[in-house]
């Protein structure tokens, strides 16, 4: 079953980490990241949303997330079995709060802050 309000761990440029509980409707969810919303998976369930247009509008960097900075705020939410967004536990809320804890400093130059799209062409 949908929950209408799940808690999220909501991280803001500059910021730390805090626990926020939102709609779990589009227009909730768009709001909170302030457009478009792009999901990256963890391997388990868990996802951090993100605004899919962050690096075009130039909203400010926020967190380096692998081999890409990601812009912007964005949330870290878990999933169901059947795709659906739902609420963090205590356990996983301590290991992103862990994850995102240290605010990084940046300088405006680093090459992961320009837009790129990956094309995938494919054969008849």
């Amino acid at each position: 079953m949908k929950e209408n309000k799940i808690k999220v761990l909501l991280v803001e440029p500059g910021l730390p980490p805090a626990v926020k509980e939102i709609g779990n409707d589009l227009a909730s969810l768009q709001a909170e990241v302030g457009g478009l919303i792009e999901c990256i998976s963890f391997p388990n369930g868990c996802v951090v949303v993100c605004n899919e247009e962050a690096k075009l509008a130039e909203m400010l960097p926020n967190r380096r997330l692998g081999a890409d900075i990601i812009c912007g705020p964005f949330f870290v939410c878990d999933t169901t079995r059947s795709g659906e967004f739902c609420s963090l536990s205590k356990s996983k809320i301590a290991e992103y709060s862990q994850l995102f804890s240290e605010v990084p400093a940046f300088s405006g130059e680093e090459p992961e802050l320009e837009p790129r799209m990956t094309f995938i062409g494919f054969n008849d």
